[in-house]
């Protein structure tokens, strides 16, 4: 694929039916590279065959292929903790089997990096859940290495700290972090920028997303996400610790506005905001 330029800009973009089309419209913002999302009820027959044509077609380059599941519910926290992931005991053996299929399909579409939300996972390393989910991301990321690739989490429904524990414990030198500074302030987890400097030495990509602090007057709320550059996480300071923990890599804009006109209005405001703050604006 293309060789890319330091802080690249990128694009969190769901994998479309006709994948040149999806492209095209990718590429329509100036990007040339960034995260895939296979979503949970999109077919991955063909899917490597299909989305390799398609990419080296375009002369684009994504950097990780996200993997998210049927089912999913991202309404408040104790949906969340319901649903989403492989924490959620009745889905765990058809998600966990979906996850290495999609790493399989990375593979054949030459990424080195398959990302997920994994769910909540307990503060308490005793728990018997714990436990549990800490043999999930080993099996998974043994399955990852065999196709030369790292396993990463995605922030957010951990404290910094918790997060960095559960990597200490699952003890695979492959686990990695997807590193989302607008889900910390979401979940209501910590300062981003503060998290950041924690987890820094496994994180290997990033997502751009803006978002507010939840509700104070209600409990177990999620809080709201915003346009880049018009929520809480402070996109300035947010680069700058990019830089100064060495970060190099694709900085991948996420905007989950259901209104597409405006969703698109926002990311063209996001690459300007990015274009800017890495110099190239």
């Amino acid at each position: 694929m293309l060789g890319l330029e330091d802080l690249e800009i990128g694009l969190v973009f769901g994998a479309g039916q006709d994948a040149r089309a999806t492209l095209e419209r990718v590429k329509g913002f100036g990007l040339r590279a960034g995260q895939l999302v296979f979503h949970g009820d999109y077919s991955l027959r063909r899917a490597g065959e299909i989305w390799d044509e398609a990419l080296r077609a375009a002369r684009f380059t994504p950097v990780t292929v996200v993997c998210s599941y049927v089912g999913e519910d991202y309404a408040d926290i104790p949906t969340v903790l319901r649903t989403v992931g492989l924490v959620p005991e009745a889905t765990r053996s058809e998600r966990v089997a979906r996850t290495k299929a999609v790493a399989d399909v990375s593979k054949e579409i030459g990424v080195d990096s398959v990302a997920c939300h994994i769910g909540f996972v307990p503060e308490d390393p005793h728990e018997a859940l714990y436990g549990q989910i800490r043999d999930v991301a080993r099996d998974i990321c043994d399955h990852c290495a065999k196709n030369g690739q790292n396993f990463t989490l995605e922030t957010g429904q951990e404290p910094a700290h918790v997060l960095l524990r559960f990597i200490e414990d699952v003890a695979r030198p492959n686990l990695k972090i997807n590193f989302d500074p607008a889900n910390m302030i979401l979940y209501g987890t910590g300062d981003p920028i503060e998290a950041l400097g924690v987890l820094s030495q496994h994180v290997v990509s990033v997502h751009c997303k803006d978002g507010d602090w939840p509700p104070r007057d209600t409990p177990e709320a999620l809080g709201k996400e915003r346009a880049l550059g018009e929520g809480s996480v402070g996109m300035e300071a947010f680069i700058h610790k990019l830089k100064e923990v060495g970060y190099r890599g694709v900085l991948s804009i996420e905007r989950e506005e259901p209104n597409q006109e405006l969703r698109e209005a926002d990311i063209r405001k996001g690459v300007a905001l990015l274009r800017k703050l890495t110099g190239r604006g």
